[in-house]
């Protein structure tokens, strides 16, 4: 059990930095509100995580293949709550976004962190289902920032919602460094390289070509994701005059799906097929065609079939979790944080460098409808924005034809020798 043990700790910090990225769209028309924004308010507060996150997560990556996840895990959960109080606390848009910039920074290390610890403390074999349970962790995160935490915000406010769990973060960090151990047998790790010998490796990992493809088929996939995460609960709300603990109820369908098809994935890869393209390539197309059948019924469909429609685009949505080990598996073993957070990079970069213009898009088609202070927003304006995510999982599902076979092992000394001929 002490694997388990080890590895829940930083996974359960890393539910806490996945409640962050849906957060914002369950109190999209509260902060609209608050401070007189609209769709691009809330889309940069939003981006401000996943640019920090995205900007610190080569850095993660050396920092916990060098200094141990323990330590790094521990210090980027504290920096979560100092932040997620600075929101709950904000006065003005300043603090406002100075805390959620905060969120990220912290936020960056957590996945690197929990993975590092699965990578060092479970057998090779077993990479793809921890990486797969570790992504079902932030998928509950989700969950967690979207029913619940709507209940919550309608029982204290929204800011307090905040002020709680940062209280919950804190106590988390504590426990992570108390209890985790950065690998068997140590009971306080050295670390195992030195830094420069770890950025020398990160840049045999960016020189190799085979990084590449899941980096940009994540891109794609999450930049979809993290947009439907954000608009998700605006749009039951503006289209089908839900409230917002009924509109957030709506929106779990997808991260439900997800909690069973996530480690679902991970255990077929792995144990069964111990193939990773076939099934990287057949998830990502099914999940587009099922982005196509929910932009051409938006509006459409009776809540009871969209919240269907939802639910089957999150059981094909589990494609993303064979990126980690497909990334970590064409690079070299001893920097499988590095490797990691490369193609997890992708991921962010799709979402940071989407959400405000998808913010602004949705500004665009605004026909100047307001309730409660906060704007509402037509079917239409949805209906090109979520067109756009399309189009994003499109480009994945191309990028995808250009993913290495691995069959759940380490090839890269495979694909050295082969380059050398």
């Amino acid at each position: 059990m002490r694997p388990w043990v080890m590895w829940g700790v930083p996974s359960f910090i890393f539910l806490i930095a996945f409640f962050h990225r849906v957060a914002p769209g369950t109190v999209a028309k509260e902060l609209m509100a608050a401070f007189q924004g609209g769709g691009a308010l809330v889309g940069l507060l939003s981006s401000l995580y996943f640019y920090a996150y995205a900007g610190l997560m080569l850095p993660a990556g050396l920092l916990v293949d060098a200094y141990g996840p323990r330590r790094v895990v521990a210090v980027g959960g504290t920096l979560m709550a100092l932040g997620t109080f600075l929101m709950g606390w904000a006065w003005s848009g300043g603090p406002l976004f100075a805390g959620r910039l905060l969120i990220g920074l912290g936020a960056s290390v957590t996945f690197v962190g929990a993975l590092k610890v699965a990578a060092v403390w479970f057998p090779p074999r077993w990479f793809g289902t921890v990486s797969a349970l570790t992504s079902t962790m932030g998928v509950l995160g989700a969950l967690a920032a979207t029913a619940p935490f709507a209940f919550l915000a309608g029982a204290v406010g929204w800011r307090w919602g905040f002020v709680w769990v940062g209280l919950v973060s804190l106590v988390a960090s504590l426990l992570c460094w108390a209890l985790v151990r950065d690998r068997p047998g140590a009971a306080e790790a050295a670390p195992s390289q030195t830094f420069a010998q770890i950025m020398k490796g990160t840049w045999r990992i960016l020189r190799n070509p085979h990084t590449w493809p899941p980096f940009l088929t994540f891109f794609g996939l999450y930049g979809a994701a993290s947009n439907l995460m954000l608009w998700g609960i605006p749009f039951f709300r503006d289209v089908y005059g839900l409230s917002l603990g009924r509109a957030a109820t709506y929106v779990t369908a997808t991260w439900v799906a997800v909690i069973f098809s996530g480690p679902l994935t991970g255990y077929l890869s792995d144990r069964v097929l111990g193939l990773r393209r076939l099934p990287y390539i057949v998830l990502c197309w099914i999940y587009l065609l099922l982005w196509g059948v929910f932009v051409l019924t938006l509006g459409q469909l009776a809540l009871g079939s969209l919240y269907a429609l939802l639910f089957t685009l999150g059981l094909f949505g589990g494609a993303f979790v064979l990126t980690w080990p497909i990334g970590r598996e064409v690079n070299p073993p001893h920097l499988a944080g590095v490797s990691v957070a490369v193609v997890n990079l992708g991921g962010f970069l799709g979402a940071a460098v989407t959400q405000v213009p998808m913010g602004a898009l949705l500004d665009a088609r605004w026909a100047g409808a307001m309730e409660g202070g906060a704007r509402v927003y037509p079917l239409e304006a949805y209906r090109f924005a979520f067109f756009v995510c399309a189009l994003l999982v499109l480009g994945a599902a191309l990028v995808a034809f250009l993913v290495k076979e691995t069959r759940a092992q380490n090839i890269y000394h495979l694909l050295e020798r082969r380059r050398e001929f």
